[in-house]
């Protein structure tokens, strides 16, 4: 059953108080891509878990939903609830008065980076044949907030429960009925540029089957890239694109492959162009472009995982980075910093937009206190690297174990041997380089 007819069925069983977590067809047939799928604040299941394969790993345990009653069991109690409550109030002040935070992704949502990084030839088009996107502007996310405007969508949506940033949207058809919510940067980019599609609501279209068939957009849009790219349908083909998802959930032979990830279809078409490390696909990043973004995908545990260590601000000027993006100077230490950090984020479970908070030292005191506060345990600059060395460690270590070795922290050929339009780079981070990010 897809995602949206059960989570129908079940809020009419068990009523609308509470939260519904569960998998669509693709985590039923154990696809590589599958995703879990969380309902939104207005009970639609757009909210994803989307890179590795989460869904399939629910899906072998025979377990289709969960559901999250309203007034169940409380969280364990904070060590210190008063100090708690002022570092979080001060913490919540500082992210809503950052410009980013506080305005831009209100407003615009992620998708506000469509216009930004393709200007920079880092927005990888056509299975990553290019670095601009000719159409980029029919796809930003200025046009599309003009067109949930116009259409009576909804720009600055709460899609994550007491958020402080509302940086969700609701995109609606020509008529105001409901498509996806929300139309994310990654999603637009990986069903936009990377196949060459310009149509917006054929992007909305698509990131709602991926919802309801509960599929990762990224992933999904990177697999019908290389489809296209081997010649199998053209590059902008919206139609043909969104045929080959609904496969997915017939479960015919190319949409199981489709299902399994871009390195499935890859081998199915004996095509060398196929954008993944260790098997996941990279996100809407060039590293040709963005020189760090290169060490990023290559050594991250998880594989190409653009959150694992974002070193775009640090290279782009716009963003007020001062790194050259096409050098190897300094690269690897600005990954290795990031991915650190982003351990500790990612563990703690704070979103990565509320990140902001942390750009002063008394911000970063603030998430101190809060941690102290919760563990009732002193927390300082210290503890956060070593929490941070301590999870990525950990992460490569069950690599290892698995298989992995020093040859999976490496890009694709692509990125070394084909020079990437407009500015015509190649990635320049050496395999030493490379295998040097985690000598802690």
């Amino acid at each position: 059953m897809r995602t949206y007819a059960l989570v129908e069925r079940l809020t009419t069983e068990y009523g609308d108080k509470n939260s519904i977590t569960c998998v669509g067809p693709a985590g039923d047939l154990l696809l590589s891509a599958a995703s879990i799928q969380t309902t939104d604040n207005d009970g639609r299941p757009c909210r994803a878990a989307g890179r590795g394969g989460l869904g399939a790993v629910m899906g072998s345990k025979g377990l289709k939903a969960l559901i999250v009653a309203q007034g169940g069991e409380a969280a364990e109690p904070l060590s210190d609830p008063d100090v708690f409550k002022e570092a979080a109030k001060a913490y919540a002040k500082a992210v809503k008065a950052d410009k980013f935070s506080g305005k831009v992704l209100p407003e615009l949502g992620t998708a506000v980076l469509v216009e930004s990084i393709n200007a920079v030839g880092a927005f990888p088009t056509c299975n990553a044949r290019e670095g601009r996107f000719e159409h980029a502007a029919k796809i930003s996310g200025e046009t599309m907030a003009e067109t949930m405007k116009k259409r009576g969508g909804k720009t600055t949506h709460k899609g994550c429960a007491q958020c402080i940033i509302d940086c969700s949207n609701e995109y609606v058809d020509q008529s105001g009925a409901y498509i996806t919510a929300s139309l994310e940067y990654e999603t637009i980019w990986s069903m936009g540029g990377m196949i060459g599609n310009a149509n917006l609501d054929a992007i909305a279209r698509l990131d709602f089957l991926c919802d309801d068939i509960g599929l990762d957009t990224m992933s999904t849009g990177v697999a019908i890239a290389v489809a296209m790219d081997a010649g199998y349908k053209e590059f902008g083909d919206s139609k043909a694109a969104i045929e080959m998802v609904e496969e997915v959930v017939r479960s015919t032979e190319f949409g199981k492959i489709l299902g399994n990830g871009p390195a499935d279809v890859g081998k199915h078409f004996n095509h060398h162009r196929v954008p993944v490390v260790k098997g996941q696909s990279i996100a809407a990043y060039d590293p040709r472009a963005i020189q760090g973004m290169a060490v990023t995908y290559a050594t991250s545990p998880m594989g190409a995982d653009h959150t694992a260590g974002w070193v775009v601000d640090q290279n782009v000027e716009e963003f007020g980075g001062t790194l050259d993006r096409f050098s190897a100077a300094g690269q690897v230490e600005a990954s290795r910093h990031a991915q650190i950090h982003m351990a500790v984020v990612d563990t703690i479970g704070l979103c990565d937009f509320a990140q902001t908070g942390m750009a002063t030292p008394e911000g970063m005191q603030n998430v101190y206190q809060m941690i102290a506060a919760k563990s009732g345990q002193a927390f300082g600059e210290d503890d956060w690297q070593g929490l941070g060395l301590k999870v990525l460690k950990a992460e490569r270590d069950f690599n290892r174990k698995a298989g992995f070795t020093n040859q999976d922290d490496r890009l694709p050929k692509m990125f070394y041997e084909e020079p990437l339009p407009p500015h015509n780079k190649v990635v320049v981070i050496s395999d030493n380089d490379m295998d040097s990010t985690f000598e802690f």
